[in-house]
């Protein structure tokens, strides 16, 4: 069933937290409840996120139909829907991260000038769907399952607000957007400030235990630029092999970001 067998606790996870949310939407109906479990569950949705990052690099399960299901929960933790990252982040970001006047998450303006983290969180969240959709229209199988599965995902939210307005918005659509959000703020601290034309000179690594047990190795960013369909379970390993290309400058130890120490 599953790709890789690494997936099988994260999934487990996700699916659990997913399986929580659906109970205390049919049994809560206290906005204050609601609210208090919104907060606490910001963290564990923010985490989700770089676990569907890394779905939509590596598809988790042999099956097609298993992989749409996952899917349909992970977009209703993250904000994010079937093909979305493919699309505007492993056909569009991994493809132009080298280059500011074509990257979908560029850091820079038009004009060239940096943007602040607040500045370009608005900016790729904003303008993520969008830009998902024009990159679409280079792969239209791709760009077919995104808009399908875009409308299977909003009609199911749309009847879980329709059915329990209140528990739907604090459990569901809040989450969602808040997430999308904070996808595209952490995603800053990966390439700023780095303008460059070296691959392995673009990235900021964090080699920090607790952040890539809860992230999935991201923090070994490199590798992961270097080598974008790799499983994540597998990146320590290139890391270690390719660490000498990269300037030590450009790897750090931090709980919770890419470049703070």
């Amino acid at each position: 069933m599953f790709r890789y067998t690494a997936d099988r606790i994260p999934v487990s996870i996700v699916l659990t937290i997913s399986l929580i949310d659906f109970i205390v939407y049919l049994l809560v109906d206290n906005a204050w409840w609601l609210a208090g479990y919104a907060l606490l569950s910001i963290i564990p949705k923010g985490v989700i996120c770089t676990w569907n990052h890394h779905h939509q690099h590596t598809v988790t399960f042999h099956a097609k139909f298993l992989n749409r299901i996952l899917e349909f929960f992970y977009a209703l933790h993250t904000g994010v829907s079937t093909n979305l990252w493919v699309l505007h982040h492993v056909q569009g970001h991994h493809r132009n991260f080298l280059d500011q006047t074509r990257d979908e998450s560029a850091w820079k303006r038009a004009d060239g000038q940096p943007m602040s983290a607040l500045e370009y969180t608005l900016t790729i969240a904003g303008t993520a769907y969008y830009r998902g959709y024009k990159v679409g229209r280079k792969f239209p199988r791709l760009q077919r399952d995104f808009l399908l599965y875009l409308v299977v995902t909003l009609f199911s939210v749309t009847l879980l607000c329709w059915f329990q307005l209140v528990p739907a918005l604090f459990i569901f659509v809040f989450p969602m957007v808040f997430s999308l959000f904070f996808t595209a703020w952490v995603t800053y601290d990966h390439h700023s400030g780095l303008d460059t034309d070296d691959a392995f000179e673009a990235s900021y690594n964090n080699t920090n235990r607790l952040f890539n047990l809860l992230t999935g190795n991201l923090g070994y960013h490199t590798a992961h630029h270097y080598r974008q369909g790799l499983h994540w379970s597998k990146l320590p390993e290139l890391h270690e092999e390719i660490k000498s290309r990269i300037p030590p400058a450009l790897i750090r130890n931090s709980r919770f970001v890419l470049t703070n120490t």
